[in-house]
């Protein structure tokens, strides 16, 4: 595609940001707004199926719905001269695999209050109803002021409809950070990305991945049967607290993970504003406590309390209802057998 080149007659592509397998991506500029976006532009095997047309459309309405801070907006999508498009705001920074590439190493601080933003995104995405399917560093885009944005909700989610035998593993995703139940060919759940969360905070904590491997059969038999090398051999000084979240998110077992993003992101608000040392170190004792804590019932203030159960309560305020509803008659009753002595 050509840089001068206006797209749906509307956005004009000022420069190439990114290539991929699925995708290359570019600055543009909306001429109709006149403001920066930024468009993804599909390779022409996937716009040239009507199938994964229609898919993506849907996928791209229901990303274009999410509205949140920590989520990077889905401005239009479409399809122009036989490519699928899709537009979204532009966020000057880098995305977060660039970040470790260049930075090595991140602190558990900086870990966990980046991990806070990336749970706030994805868990308010889990609560509308949506899963990302490719929760990966290259999906997170971060600011130079340090804010952090998920990106490819629909696209994502478009992509992990396509059948196995037609996804190659440089276009479908990076099964480095796949679920083990992604891995064995089952449909993703918000435990999924909680997963996939898990394999990033693990990345971000030490410098590489818990997995490796030269195919994509091989990474995914290890998320499936293989553990990886804990985090305090590699950090002895790593919190108790973290270490204890770290081995839990990778869980092999979607029931045995937090379920959705919110539960993880409140765990960790927890252990960030409970600690205020260096290492985040807590006692032994501060460990089993949290741990075992269900991550639902802690408060944090990057999303909502505990989930209440509507249908519960208004069954209960219906029962209450009736049961003040029959004081009258039995103090009727009372009153026909037992009338007052005049």
């Amino acid at each position: 595609m050509e840089e001068t080149r206006l797209l749906n007659n509307r956005y004009q592509i000022l420069e190439q940001l990114g290539k991929g397998g699925m995708a290359i991506v570019y600055h543009a500029r909306d001429t109709m707004l006149e403001r920066s976006v930024t468009v993804k532009v599909l390779r022409a095997s996937y716009s040239r199926d009507p199938a994964f047309q229609e898919r993506f459309r849907q996928e791209a309405k229901a990303a274009a719905n999410l509205s949140h801070p920590n989520i990077v907006t889905v401005h239009d999508f479409g399809l122009d001269n036989g490519q699928l498009f899709i537009v979204m705001e532009y966020i000057p920074g880098t995305d977060l695999k660039a970040l470790i590439q260049q930075h090595g190493r991140f602190t558990p601080e900086e870990t966990v209050l980046l991990l806070i933003q990336a749970c706030a995104g994805i868990g308010y995405a889990h609560r509308a109803g949506l899963v990302h399917c490719d929760v990966k560093p290259q999906n997170i885009l971060v600011t130079p002021d340090m804010r952090l944005k998920v990106t490819d909700f629909g696209i994502a989610r478009a992509l992990s409809t396509i059948s196995p035998k037609e996804k190659s593993d440089v276009i479908w995703g990076s099964p480095q950070y796949f679920s083990p139940e992604q891995a064995a060919g089952a449909a993703p759940s918000p435990a999924s990305d909680v997963y996939s969360l898990g394999v990033i905070m693990y990345e971000m904590l030490t410098g590489a991945l818990p997995f490796h491997a030269d195919t994509a059969a091989e990474l995914a038999r290890q998320h499936i049967q293989a553990e990886p090398v804990p985090i305090s051999e590699v950090l002895p000084d790593i919190s108790p607290v973290l270490e204890q979240i770290q081995t839990k998110v990778l869980s092999k077992e979607p029931s045995q993970r937090y379920r959705t993003a919110d539960q993880l992101g409140r765990v960790l608000t927890n252990l960030s504003s409970s600690k205020s040392s260096p290492a985040l170190s807590l006692t032994p004792e501060t460990v089993q406590t949290v741990t075992s804590i269900p991550a639902a019932s802690m408060a944090s203030p990057l999303s909502p309390g505990p989930e209440i159960d509507w249908v519960s309560v208004g069954l209960g305020l219906a029962a209450l209802i009736a049961l003040l509803g029959l004081v009258p008659f039995w103090l009727w009753v009372y009153f026909v057998y037992n009338p007052p002595i005049r």
